[in-house]
């Protein structure tokens, strides 16, 4: 408790990520309302009592609909950066640490992906296959890659030729040995907090992809098609837009913190 008193950040970070990835997990046994469930009677009712962030056009309990779109936005989050980290780090390692022609070649093709815009790249993909949260994964995935095998690749040329790294070697362990359990533990910081503003990008891309109508598709609620449904009735009923938009920026800011807690510990 004292060291995360003296890292603020990290704090804060951990209890909204952590608000939010409860709720979204209480979302699998209960909501108050089914989120898809219309009453017309009850279209644009103000938040309040009955229903907390008050109700769409259709009459749907926004509150249940935001538990359940949290839900399938941490999947799509963690999925992304959890793959694309560990498929990362692990091409960053090996080849930072071969070297030679082959691990020219395959950074020469994360330049190639690194030179496409993320999100263009990505919209590119999703348009091609079949809409769905596993297209929209695969396609996240891939763009993340590029920066962990650079930060990873970095840390390897950082680490390889210590003193320690050599005694390593005279003592006969295998290449994986070297990799895995000498050199990967002095680069998990930067990976960890890398890892977390990751989180913080990917939830914003599949917001950013759900809004154009390319990310996960209805009827499972997504807080960035939310955000967009609301454009037309924004100064009627605000309340509809806000509540996506406020968890948006609640996810994307408790990650960065996390990131920059992460960052100030092993600074």
């Amino acid at each position: 408790m004292p060291a995360l008193k003296r890292n603020p950040e990290f704090l804060a970070g951990l209890v909204l990520a952590g608000l939010v990835a409860g709720m979204a997990l209480v979302s699998l046994v209960y909501t108050p309302y089914g989120h898809n469930d219309m009453d017309p009677a009850r279209r644009f009712t103000p938040p309040g009592a009955g229903h907390l962030m008050g109700t769409d056009n259709f009459g749907r309990d926004i509150f249940s609909r935001i538990m359940i779109g949290g839900r399938y936005t941490l999947l799509v989050a963690l999925c992304t950066v959890l793959g694309s980290a560990a498929a990362g780090s692990a091409l960053g390692l090996v080849t930072g640490y071969v070297g030679g022609l082959w691990a020219e070649l395959v950074m020469r093709v994360i330049d190639a992906l690194n030179s496409f815009p993320g999100l263009l790249l990505a919209l590119v993909m999703v348009s091609i296959m079949e809409n769905g949260p596993f297209t929209l994964i695969i396609a996240l995935f891939i763009i993340f890659i590029p920066s962990y095998v650079r930060i990873m690749r970095s840390g390897m040329l950082q680490y390889k030729d210590r003193d320690f790294i050599k005694v390593v070697e005279l003592m006969g362990a295998s290449h994986a040995r070297i990799i895995f359990v000498h050199i990967l533990p002095n680069t998990a910081p930067s990976l960890l907090a890398s890892t977390a503003l990751g989180l913080s990008n990917a939830i914003l891309a599949e917001a950013t992809m759900s809004y154009l109508g390319l990310g996960i598709q209805p009827p499972i609620p997504s807080w960035g098609r939310m955000l967009s449904e609301s454009r037309n009735f924004l100064f009627a009923a605000p309340w509809c837009a806000l509540a996506p938009g406020f968890m948006i920026m609640i996810m994307v800011i408790s990650f960065h913190y996390i990131g920059e807690g992460i960052t100030k510990r092993y600074s």
